[in-house]
């Protein structure tokens, strides 16, 4: 590979391109979403047609996207790393007005050809415009109140604005996206301790508004609250969907029913069966081998982020690759917490096995970004 690289002058320089990028991260990709489809054709019946060939082409078209953005150089999206942010925050606004409600939410935008969920594109715009500040900024101010200050209303005013829309789950994966990056670029931790602290009192705060007029939460919302704490108190209503789940993730044992035998999701006992709770249809049919082997995949990827982000020379690069891999990791964290009932039922989908075009797209652009990165960072000189 290095003979190809650094000694073939000859070599169009698209095609160095090409054999530069991460290669595993683009096969562990791949055979991610390849579990995806297998899930999809097997919640669906065995119909084709009807969500596995349609993630298909949407997994091909955010292949072609990643590759276009990874030829780019990392510099140019460094200097569009405000401008997509603000685009972002936009379509977020958009939703206001114009968006699309579906299942008591309005999340989506209609564009036609693609209904777009505007809060997907903000996970990724918040890490390359946090990453963009951090390498624009002096090392000895970044843990100043002032300079600190600035990123924490970078994220608060998407939080803002998908809170109302509402969705809790990404509003928490932007905070913690957010506060993240924030740490990894060198703000103090007694930060961090002090949000922490205080988020106990917010709890609190939040629990004491119930039933008041100034609720903090959608009824909805306390409602998950309550299902998370105890399931059984609602079997058949609200705690109906993680009852369920846990029923699939037991029976699957240690290699599963077989493919398309899970009866949980076969007869349809399983609530969103080929979004949310994709991954207990995945536990239930090939048991725990075929889920520790999907987190294996999973935690793969976030392993070669992290050695490409230490291969990265600037910070800039650096600081998005890692933003990339966490956000990844946050993805399929608290979707599996929350299938798993460690965690509150926050609509969080799992990546690439998911149904979802928007999900699906976005995180391949985002890879992209690390791959642009992993690109175009410095080369050893020609001896």
């Amino acid at each position: 590979m290095s003979y190809l690289e650094y000694n073939l002058a000859s070599v169009p320089v698209g095609f160095r391109k090409i054999l530069a990028l991460n290669w595993p991260i683009i096969f562990l990709l791949t055979a991610i979403s390849g579990v995806g489809f297998v899930m999809l054709y097997s919640v669906s019946g065995g119909v084709i047609e009807r969500w596995s060939q349609p993630q298909m082409q949407r997994f091909f078209i955010g292949m072609i996207g990643l590759l276009v953005v990874a030829m780019v150089p990392i510099w140019f999206w460094r200097n569009m790393s405000f401008l997509a942010y603000s685009i972002a925050v936009l379509f977020l606004v958009a939703v206001e007005f114009v968006g699309v409600a579906g299942m008591g939410a309005q999340r989506w935008l209609d564009l036609g050809f693609i209904r777009l969920q505007p809060s997907e594109i903000m996970k990724i715009g918040l890490v390359l415009v946090l990453a963009a500040y951090y390498d624009w900024l002096p090392l000895e101010r970044t843990s100043r109140p002032l300079w600190v200050l600035f990123p924490i209303i970078l994220i608060l005013i998407p939080v803002f604005l998908v809170l109302r829309q509402p969705d809790l789950g990404t509003a928490l994966l932007l905070i913690m996206g957010g506060g993240a990056i924030m740490f990894l670029a060198g703000v103090h931790w007694a930060y961090f301790a002090t949000v922490i602290g205080s988020s106990f009192g917010v709890i609190v705060v939040v629990f004491q508004s119930r039933d008041t007029a100034w609720q903090l939460l959608k009824n909805y919302q306390y409602t998950r609250i309550d299902t998370f704490l105890d399931p059984d108190r609602d079997p058949l209503g609200a705690g109906y969907h993680i009852t369920q789940a846990k029923i699939a993730l037991g029976s699957g044992g240690w290699t599963g029913r077989g493919f398309m035998q899970g009866t949980q999701s076969q007869l349809n006992f399983l609530p969103e069966k080929h979004t949310d709770f994709i991954f207990t249809t995945l536990s239930e049919e090939f048991g725990f081998i075929g889920s520790i082997s999907l987190l294996g995949l999973y935690t793969l990827v976030v392993v070669f982020c992290i050695t490409s982000a230490f291969g990265n020379k600037d910070r800039f690069s650096a600081l998005l690759t890692l933003g990339i891999g966490i956000t990844f990791f946050l993805f399929f964290a608290v979707n599996i917490a929350m299938v798993t009932g460690l965690a509150p039922v926050v609509g969080v989908p799992l990546p690439l096995v998911s149904y979802g075009g928007s999900a699906m797209l976005i995180i391949l652009l985002g890879f992209g970004l690390m791959q642009s990165a992993h690109v175009h960072r410095p080369r050893p000189k020609q001896k």
